[in-house]
């Protein structure tokens, strides 16, 4: 029983991390702009497909190489996402912007299975070895790529929110939008800077998560859509830290979940704790600055 404990929250640990870097994108987007992007998860799936295509056209690419064209593809998706949806209704209604976004998420779906019409579609394989074992647990290599792709942007994102101008411009206009206006910060500079960082960040783990599945379909950008959100939520909307929390016990209840109740139950536990939290701490959703 202890045993199984132990794997079981490992495989939950695993899970999380794969999720969290795609909560941070959704928590740092609304942190900023204040608005929901329904298009992220989509627009990190076009990059997926992105690479499996040139995967296919030219066989050779190495895992690097792929990576780099899943992360550039998806950066030019949320930056088409941007231009379109959130730059006319910067100043105007968020729901607007939402909107607009979901009716991208529709149009970046039909795009990709253009792209490739197979509903299942071949992604090269991040490890095909056999798992490692140690005092009588499984560890997944690719789980071991996850979180240790979860820590590196984690702290790659500090650095770049805490250690540099473009940070200082990003967290001058949460605080105070209209003070740092005057001091000469381009809002729209920042908030297309901002998206094409969440954008990199997302399609980071939209990689990983595809060379570990070994597979990509359509629905992968509503999968990635439902697990950021929850995620995010979990943690407080906006709150970057939250959104690594939220990933990682979205991930272990996950895994609890589904071990003591089935698969059948996972997502309804997860949903029931979302909404306990909601009823309980309304202003948890109030999250004022991505901190």
């Amino acid at each position: 029983m202890l045993a199984d404990l132990l794997q079981n929250t490992l495989d939950g640990l695993a899970a999380g991390a794969s999720y969290a870097p795609v909560a941070l994108g959704f928590a740092l987007i609304f942190g900023v702009l204040r608005r929901a992007n329904l298009s992220y998860g989509p627009a990190i799936m076009l990059g997926c497909y992105a690479a499996a295509l040139a995967h296919g056209r030219f066989p050779g690419l190495g895992l690097g190489a792929l990576a780099a064209i899943a992360l550039l593809a998806a950066v030019l998706a949320g930056a088409y996402v941007e231009r379109l949806c959130f730059a006319p209704h910067r100043r105007g209604s968020a729901v607007a912007a939402m909107v607009a976004s979901f009716a991208l998420w529709m149009q970046l779906e039909e795009i990709a299975t253009l792209m490739l019409p197979r509903h299942v579609v071949a992604f090269p394989a991040l490890y095909e070895g056999e798992p490692l074992a140690i005092a009588g647990l499984v560890l997944r290599v690719e789980a071991l790529a996850a979180i240790a792709t979860a820590a590196a942007v984690c702290a790659l994102l500090a650095a770049i929110l805490y250690r540099s101008r473009f940070g200082l411009a990003v967290r001058a206009l949460v605080a105070a939008p209209l003070a740092a206006e005057l001091s000469g910060i381009r809002p729209a500079r920042v908030f297309f800077l901002v998206f094409a960082l969440a954008s990199a960040i997302g399609g980071t783990a939209g990689f990983l998560v595809a060379a570990t599945d070994a597979q990509i379909t359509p629905m992968m950008g509503l999968w990635l859509t439902f697990k950021g959100l929850l995620a995010t939520m979990l943690g407080g909307l906006g709150s970057l830290p939250g959104a690594v929390a939220g990933a990682l016990v979205l991930g272990l209840v996950e895994a609890h979940a589904q071990w003591f109740l089935g698969p059948q139950l996972r997502d309804f536990v997860v949903y029931l704790l979302l909404f306990s939290l909601l009823a309980a701490a309304p202003r948890w959703m109030r999250t004022p600055s991505p901190s």
